[in-house]
């Protein structure tokens, strides 16, 4: 294969996918490719084919790659996820393949599937990738996404009610008498978007409520929280309530606004997102949404295994609650 792509003029990946039969080869590569192929007499394996269309019985999780190189990979909520969805796998005998590299592109997915180097693909995060998944999932590529739930997606996807969590965000702002809010996230996350839009019909409730928002790029701890002490010392008015895209920056900033003498819940009232365990143990405990994280990892194996047994499952959406604790 090496001498034909190096004849060829193209990756051995591209040879492989053209010896598939892969869509994805323009039809002047493959015919390319195929004379190479003649010339040199190399002969396609049929055995060996054959074999690479049964399963790996292994499964990759796919990492949220644009967040996770920034911090995300860190976050407790994650290991949550992947502890489930483990457990799910031990149990059908399956082998978890963590993240491979070259799965942020199309032809990264269809080389590792038609390789069988993996069986299906669980995706933690759409991130601000859904384009990407539509695409892989008009493949035909068995594939289950933990996120945002839509029925126009083309795709199967587990996720929590996060328009839902930003909305009892807000109620609870507003039961608290708070108007000056502070929305803490990025946006071009689809799932962030939507805790943010409940969090929007929540203040169009009371016209004295006003929104700012601190869009975060980075998700390491260290990042949102030098931008958060940088928001809190040059805005005009500080905010009473503070709504964090994750348990994980509400923590940020806690000590980011500490450290400007504006402190929870004296000051301001904080509401993090996905219950991790620390939130509750956390000086002081951390008011949260929680999300059915447990559930989650089972469902979202679940689904997938329907659909290698030819199903096509629907999305699930799981529920969200408030956990009011001290902040």
């Amino acid at each position: 294969m090496e001498d034909v792509a190096r004849i060829a003029k193209v990756s051995k990946p591209t040879v492989s996918r053209v010896l598939s039969g892969s869509p994805l080869v323009s039809a002047e590569t493959r015919e390319r490719v195929l004379a190479v192929a003649r010339e040199q007499g190399y002969a396609l394996n049929r055995h060996a084919q054959k074999l690479r269309r049964e399963r790996a019985n292994a499964i990759a999780v796919v990492l949220d790659f644009g967040s996770h190189r920034q911090g995300a990979i860190g976050d407790p909520f994650i290991f949550e996820l992947l502890a489930g969805i483990s457990e799910a796998l031990s149990v059908r005998d399956l082998d978890l393949l963590l993240s491979p590299s070259g799965l942020d592109t199309v032809e990264g997915f269809v080389d590792l599937y038609q390789s069988r180097g993996a069986d299906g693909f669980v995706v933690l995060g759409q991130g601000a990738r859904d384009a990407l998944l539509q695409k892989v999932a008009r493949k035909n590529i068995p594939m289950v996404v933990w996120g945002a739930v839509s029925d126009a997606s083309s795709y199967c996807a587990v996720g929590s009610d996060n328009y839902l969590g930003g909305r009892l965000a807000g109620d609870r702002f507003l039961s608290l008498g708070r108007r000056r809010w502070l929305f803490i996230g990025n946006r071009q996350h689809e799932e962030i978007r939507l805790r943010f839009e409940g969090l929007q019909a929540a203040a169009r409730t009371d016209k004295a409520v006003e929104i700012e928002v601190l869009s975060i790029e980075s998700m390491a701890f260290s990042a949102i929280h030098d931008q958060a002490n940088a928001y809190l010392k040059t805005c005009v008015q500080r905010p009473d309530a503070v709504f964090a895209f994750s348990d994980t920056a509400a923590m940020a900033v806690i000590g980011a606004f500490s450290r400007e003498g504006h402190l929870t819940p004296r000051d301001y009232s904080l509401i993090g997102y996905n219950d991790i365990p620390p939130a509750a143990h956390f000086t002081p405990s951390i008011t949260t949404i929680a999300q059915q994280t447990g559930v989650a990892g089972a469902l979202l194996v679940e689904k997938l295994m329907q659909t290698l047994d030819g199903s096509r499952p629907r999305s699930a959406m799981l529920p969200t609650q408030l956990v009011v604790r001290q902040t």
